[in-house]
């Protein structure tokens, strides 16, 4: 009668979303004030004002039907070329507009591109840890998720394992950073060896295999460290953006695709990505979002409230004897459980309110995830709680 697997899939949702909801619901039994929720990535950071500007000078000054009309399926043309000339002088990256799609957000714009790859027995490889719904964007193809751990600790590349993985029937690895949950941003040496594989196991199996770059927090980093830009390091790349962290507009849904200028078959590719687009009925993003992300590309809410709400979080909790993976970038704090089940170690955390979220789906055990792209008055309320939480471990 119904779709099974689809059916699943409503009936239970992601871990993340799960305690969410659950906080919620304790916020209406015990006040909001009492609940400490580090669940969502949900950006508490205000959007730059030019944001707001542009919105206002936007509905000020366009007709109302070429504002709030349809655009090309794939995007505005002005809209595309202003973001691949701004992607050119930015990375002097090889972006062409014609290669470019608009997306609602980085899910459309990952769920299109995994669609416009994906044949029979295909196999895409996800490092570990990675944002849980890439497995349900993957096996929605109909194709196979392969899982490669990192280096424990680090959660760097690690170029055995990975090449160990790689066969015939690997389409594409998705590659994250800096990463969700970790924080951590890949350095040079994990960068040069991913690409160095992936030009290997190409001529291995005389066939492309396609790098897909998920970066909604390439503008997120709090540090001196490099984010790799592996459109300059690696000609088969597509990427995957959304303005959902940086601008702090995730209920707006709007990002794009990028084919690389230099893809094999970058036409037919394109096309295929376009053709997704449609299948999916991802075609004609917000017209009003496409042009204020136009006139606000490249700019970020405020650094300095996520860099120290990093800082008070990471030093309070290791100072507690938590063992914590230092972030330079995106806002997650990801968080060694005292005990070996994670979930157990995060029901524990309820008990005192605070909502922790396993990492389990992530693809590593024993670690939780915080996000700290919250209040920073919240954070320094919910410390004593994890200061209880910890004595219960010592």
């Amino acid at each position: 009668m119904v779709s099974e697997k689809m059916k699943e899939l409503g009936s239970k949702r992601s871990v993340i979303r799960d305690l969410f909801e659950y906080g919620k619901l304790k916020a209406s039994e015990v006040g909001e004030e009492n609940v400490y929720d580090f669940s969502l990535g949900n950006p508490s950071v205000p959007a730059p004002k030019s944001v707001e500007e542009t919105i206002t000078k936007l509905i000020k000054e366009t007709e109302p039907t070429l504002l709030h009309g349809y655009t090309s399926a794939q995007g505005d043309a002005l809209v595309r070329k202003t973001l691949a000339d701004n992607l050119k002088k930015r990375f002097d990256a090889p972006i062409n507009e014609n290669l470019m799609y608009m997306t609602c957000g980085a899910a459309a714009s990952l769920t299109i591109t995994l669609h416009a790859l994906a044949e029979k027995d295909d196999e895409f490889i996800a490092f570990t840890p990675f944002f849980p719904e890439y497995r349900v964007f993957v096996e929605g193809t109909g194709s196979k998720l392969v899982c490669v751990d990192t280096v424990d600790g680090s959660f760097q590349i690690d170029g055995e394992a990975f090449e160990k993985a790689i066969t015939k029937n690997t389409k594409g690895v998705i590659v994250n950073t800096p990463n969700n949950p970790s924080g951590v941003v890949l350095n040079e040496e994990s960068a040069n060896t991913i690409v160095e594989i992936l030009e290997k196991k190409q001529k291995e199996y005389s066939h492309p295999i396609f790098l897909i770059t998920d970066e909604p927090y390439r503008e997120l980093i709090y540090s001196d460290v490099k984010n790799p830009c592996f459109l300059n390091l690696y000609n088969n790349t597509v990427l995957c953006y959304s303005y959902s962290k940086s601008l702090s507009l995730p209920g707006e849904r709007i990002g794009y695709i990028a084919v690389s200028d230099k893809a094999e078959n970058k036409a037919d590719l394109y096309a295929s990505v376009c053709g997704a687009g449609r299948v999916l009925g991802y075609v004609c993003a917000p017209s009003l979002m496409q042009r204020v992300v136009a006139a606000c590309d490249g700019e970020t809410g405020d650094l300095d409230a996520y860099r120290g709400n990093r800082d008070i979080l990471y030093n309070a909790l290791t100072e507690m004897g938590f063992e914590c993976v230092y972030p330079d970038g995106a806002f997650y704090l990801f968080v060694k459980s005292p005990i070996p089940s994670a979930e157990e170690f995060s029901n524990k955390a309820k008990e005192y309110n605070l909502l922790i979220v396993p990492a389990d789906s992530f693809g590593v055990k024993g670690y939780v995830r915080l996000s700290y792209c919250v209040a920073t008055d919240m954070i320094k309320r919910s410390l004593p709680k994890f200061e209880e939480l910890m004595k219960n471990y010592k």
